[in-house]
């Protein structure tokens, strides 16, 4: 079998893979443009500052339901009226919403990129920050469950990655 019958049959290799240089200026790109959970809840963990904002773009009913602690909550249709008041744009600001199967959360992005705002997406969302097994609060005080070992190392330790 040559390499051409192989890029015809194989569904992974039929559109053959970017230049190197070409694929680590994009996923320098994505880098710029998304954090993860962990590196969230790592950055926040740390004490001190960790040099940007946390934003919950989701609707009051799902901010009550559970947030990231310290996270500000402004639904995106609110952004363009409100994020003056909430949000300074010396302060980068990594947006989440649901998790991955939702695109609240880029909507957020653009719509503060397109105020003058640094931003970031988190991956994953509050769905994989749960997931993660970091903190959360709700209306009733804070919680935590188990990490789910789909997600996240079962012993809290680092990925590795």
């Amino acid at each position: 079998m040559t390499t051409t019958d192989t890029l015809t049959v194989n569904p992974v290799l039929r559109v053959a893979p970017a230049a190197p240089a070409e694929a680590a200026a994009h996923f320098r790109a994505s880098l710029a443009f998304h954090a993860d959970v962990s590196d969230v809840a790592a950055a926040l963990g740390a004490g001190g500052d960790p040099g940007f904002v946390v934003l919950d773009s989701r609707s009051t009913a799902a901010w009550d339901q559970g947030h990231v602690p310290g996270a500000v909550h402004l639904p995106t249709a609110l952004i363009p009226e409100q994020a003056g008041q909430l949000l300074d744009k010396a302060v980068p600001v990594v947006t989440y919403c649901w998790g991955p199967g939702c695109n609240g959360a880029t909507r957020a992005a653009l719509a503060l990129a397109e105020l003058g705002y640094q931003v970031k997406e988190m991956l994953g969302g509050f769905e994989y920050w749960v997931r993660e097994g970091f903190e959360f609060e709700t209306w009733e005080g804070r919680e935590r469950r188990p990490a789910d070992p789909l997600t996240a190392p079962s012993d809290g330790g680092d990925c590795g990655c």
